[in-house]
């Protein structure tokens, strides 16, 4: 092959990574990250009861993760799109979205309520980081963009978590 060809090959394998296996991990990862928030922090708040706030994360990581697999899977055949496999892509994404729930929900399973919560709000912040991360090295956006767009979202989910956690157990 001529180099010019190569480079082409080369930039499509590319595009085709980032369509079928970094979005999508990216999209699970990000939704898992955020979706899972509100009910983790919102029952933790209410009941002051950290090994309860777990169990609600655990069920919200694994529901939030099948469900993404569904969605994403479902989404579309890939044919149209050069998404490649929905079942792979599904798979890609509702593992994502477990692994971006479940580890704000690990620090949980610390029985003081103060260490617990102190424990995954900075869990969260290396996840927001890593978030911005990713989509600054595969997406080729600004780092300090993407810090903000996640953190404005986990922010406003947290606010209302907190608010209705608050609420419920005062």
């Amino acid at each position: 092959m001529q180099p010019v060809a190569v480079n082409l090959e080369r930039e499509r394998h590319s595009e085709s990574f980032l369509l079928r296996r970094v979005q999508p991990a990216l999209s699970g990862l990000m939704d898992g990250s955020l979706s899972t928030l509100a009910p983790i922090f919102a029952v933790v708040l209410a009941t002051h009861r950290p090994l309860t706030a777990f169990y609600a994360g655990i069920a919200t990581a694994l529901g939030a993760g099948v469900s993404m697999a569904f969605s994403e899977g479902l989404s579309d055949t890939g044919d149209l799109t050069g998404r490649g496999n929905p079942f792979t892509r599904g798979a890609i994404t509702g593992v994502g979205t477990f692994l971006g729930g479940v580890f704000h929900t690990l620090p949980f399973l610390i029985s003081n309520y103060h260490a617990a919560i102190i424990a995954a709000i900075v869990v969260v912040a290396g996840e927001l980081l890593i978030l911005a991360w990713l989509r600054h090295r595969f997406f080729r956006t600004s780092f300090a963009r993407s810090f903000l767009s996640i953190t404005v979202g986990g922010t406003i989910i947290a606010a209302m978590s907190a608010a209705l956690g608050i609420a419920a157990g005062g």
